[in-house]
């Protein structure tokens, strides 16, 4: 194969004592990208390994990722028409969207891989696959409106601050893609307050159909408005306003299975925080007192990014607990805290990305505490034997 031999002849000169040796690792990171690591154990004594590495495993995740991404691409085209009046086909409604999401993900990739490559090479250290990923999630939860030039921020934000300064992907306390999120968030709000969002279309005010809002299903729930919501057909496929990649529930169920199917993520975390956001959502029923707390509750996993969080965010295996009770505890009380912040907190419309950070901080302390509880248990039935 004329790649492979191209690839062995300039090896020499990037390994280590070669010409170009300080760029080790760069060259291997593109080498690897492109064929199998030729990397084995020893020859001697037994293995067992994994049919499943991390190159494979952040190429699943994508893999899951491509329902929500495609979707969000057409909703954005869909939603600018809607705002305008005009009536053109899917592929011009899908096309207009891929030109509006496509330069967010090239700047996500651009700026997150040359921080990622500048980092190993100054450490010395092989590139880490972890920003493949990041690198695309970062895109779909935010507007599509967003300037490039503030995703740039977010985006070093993340990788330096995130992961880097932790020691790199495996490394970091909180999950990289929702630090960006909360980065433009409380930087520059205006642009992602989870209130209002982008409509192409609304940068010329008279091309906007009369009467129409690019007001989210958050902005009418947090306002009482609950008649204002859309139907839940609408809701459950996602076409209304929102982030790019957070508002088809169906093409996030769709990436769901593949992650629970191929084993990479855990359902444990996706189901109990379900089960947390509806037990706030009940409790918030029978109580009542205003129509957004009398609001059925498992509206609340249809809006905002509760279900792409749950999804994708909450199950991330770096920051996420790793006992398997823990896992319950942590995905419950994420449901929990983010439907508390939703009903009760009006500044932050949207509960997901704080409930998740917050989480991920006590996911060791959730795990500690499995932990010990086990020991104590055993050393009871020790003592009792």
């Amino acid at each position: 194969m004329i790649l492979k031999k191209i690839f062995e002849k300039l090896k020499p000169t990037f390994s280590k004592g070669g010409k170009l040796g300080m760029f080790s690792s760069t060259f291997e990171a593109f080498e690897s990208f492109v064929f199998v690591p030729d990397t084995v154990a020893k020859r001697k004594g037994s293995h067992v390994h994994d049919c499943i590495d991390s190159k494979r495993t952040m190429s699943v995740v994508i893999i899951a990722l491509m329902p929500a991404m495609l979707f969000g691409m057409w909703n954005a085209g869909y939603q600018h028409f809607l705002s305008t009046g005009e009536a053109v086909s899917f592929i011009d409604t899908f096309f207009y969207g891929f030109l509006k999401v496509l330069p967010l993900i090239v700047v996500s990739y651009v700026v997150g891989l040359a921080i990622e490559f500048a980092s190993a090479q100054i450490r010395g250290h092989e590139v880490n696959e972890g920003y493949l990923v990041t690198g695309m999630l970062i895109p779909l939860i935010m507007p599509v409106d967003v300037p490039l030039w503030i995703l740039t921020l977010a985006v070093i934000f993340a990788v330096v601050i995130g992961k880097e300064i932790f020691g790199g992907t495996g490394m970091n306390i909180w999950n990289p893609a929702l630090l960006a999120r909360a980065f433009v968030f409380f930087a520059y709000p205006s642009k992602i307050s989870g209130d209002k969002i982008w409509i192409a279309g609304l940068e010329n005010a008279q091309s906007v159909a009369d009467g129409f809002s690019g007001a989210t299903p958050l902005s009418y729930a947090a306002a009482n408005e609950i008649d204002k919501l859309p139907d839940t057909v609408n809701m459950f496929l996602g076409i209304m306003p929102g982030s790019i990649g957070e508002t088809s529930t169906v093409a996030i169920l769709l990436g769901a299975a593949v992650l629970i199917f191929t084993g990479i993520a855990s359902w444990k975390i996706m189901v109990s925080t379900a089960v947390g956001a509806l037990f706030v959502g009940f409790l918030a029923n029978t109580f009542g007192g205003t129509p957004y707390l009398e609001m059925p509750a498992w509206q609340h996993l249809l809006m905002g990014g509760f279900a792409f969080g749950a999804v994708f965010m909450a199950t991330d295996p770096v920051t996420s607990s790793q006992t398997e009770a823990g896992k319950w505890i942590y995905g419950f009380l994420i449901g929990v805290v983010a439907i508390v912040i939703r009903l009760f907190n009006p500044g932050f419309p949207e509960g997901m990305m704080m409930a998740i950070l917050l989480m991920n901080t006590f996911a060791p302390l959730i795990d500690h505490c499995v932990v010990q509880s086990n020991v104590k248990k055993r050393l009871k039935r020790k003592s009792v034997i």
